[in-house]
């Protein structure tokens, strides 16, 4: 039988911990019999997992000979982590124990050294701070999970449990896999990524600045066709100097800005209205529907439909 040791650190997040616990201890093989054995390992016995403590019944040889490890994410990503975590996670890395962190289960991971050269992803709110924190590891904030093999990360809440999934059907087969997403009432993959879910709130926007005068009519003009030489009329300066001014303020073009913005509309709209997506690329400033399913395809990772069924 697969064991999986989940590692339960000081301010476990408790949705992270119980995912890979309830998904894997819920698999059965076509026979009927458990396909897991989970086991809640932590340095301490007594841990604080937020609302409420927590009393782990493996100690850290707990991780010894388990073939896979999942770090859980923390309340606090930035903590510190214990060298007597960092050994036994490294160790079994040595091993050959898989090893997945779900969310910001990435910093502890990332601390014991194993992420560096790979790609790996967390919460997409957290990317930048992993990738500030170590360079060395490729962050990409967009997708749900990433698997380099051995070491696999994945992000925020509920992309843990498309990891669960995806190691499911990488052990015993896609029928395993599809029962266990059928317990858990998901599906067992999911279009996109977390591009869908960031878009609508990460417009760079900078408050006080120059710009701030230029960004506002920008957002109340969405709907025109607007040009380069348009946005720098109205800004008063040349299209070269809004180019400059949008990059060391925003960290992206004007029509970069403006693609993102009309998403972010139109996005807005596929949530709370019923208006055809014709109408609502139209509304936003695309010249054909062709031209903004292509876009919001582009920019989010799904279309406007699936992403109007996933948030309906």
């Amino acid at each position: 039988m697969h064991t999986v040791a989940v590692l339960a650190l000081d301010q476990v997040i408790p949705f992270d911990l119980s995912t890979p616990i309830e998904v894997f201890a819920r698999t059965r093989l076509p026979d009927g019999r458990p396909g897991y054995q989970v086991r809640v390992c932590a340095e301490q016995p007594d841990i604080d997992a937020g609302a409420f403590r927590l009393c782990a019944p493996w100690g850290l040889d707990g991780l010894k000979g388990a073939d896979t490890i999942i770090v859980p994410g923390t309340a606090d990503p930035a903590a510190p982590l214990a060298p007597g975590v960092r050994d036994a996670v490294r160790a079994a890395a040595k091993d050959g124990t898989r090893i997945a962190s779900i969310c910001s289960g990435a910093f502890p991971l990332a601390a014991t050294g194993l992420l560096d050269g790979l790609r790996a992803t967390t919460h997409w709110i957290a990317a930048g701070l992993l990738a500030a924190a170590h360079p060395d590891i490729e962050v990409d904030p967009d997708v749900l999970y990433v698997d380099n093999g051995q070491i696999l990360t994945s992000a925020g809440a509920a992309a843990g449990l498309d990891l669960c999934l995806h190691m499911i059907r990488s052990d015993y087969g896609s029928a395993v896999a599809a029962d266990a997403a059928r317990l858990s009432v998901v599906p067992l993959e999911r279009e996109g990524g977390q591009a869908q879910f960031i878009v609508h709130d990460h417009i760079p926007t900078p408050r006080g600045s120059a710009l701030e005068p230029l960004l506002t009519w920008l957002q109340d003009n969405l709907s025109r066709d607007l040009t380069l030489a348009d946005i720098a009329a109205q800004a008063g300066v040349s299209t070269r100097t809004l180019i400059r001014r949008f990059r060391e303020q925003t960290g992206v073009t004007p029509l970069q800005w403006l693609h993102r913005a009309r998403i972010r509309q139109a996005q807005h709209l596929l949530e709370t209205t019923r208006h055809s997506v014709e109408r609502i690329g139209a509304q936003v400033g695309f010249g054909s529907p062709t031209a903004f399913r292509d876009r919001f395809r582009r920019t989010t990772g799904v279309s406007p439909q699936t992403y109007r069924r996933s948030f309906s």
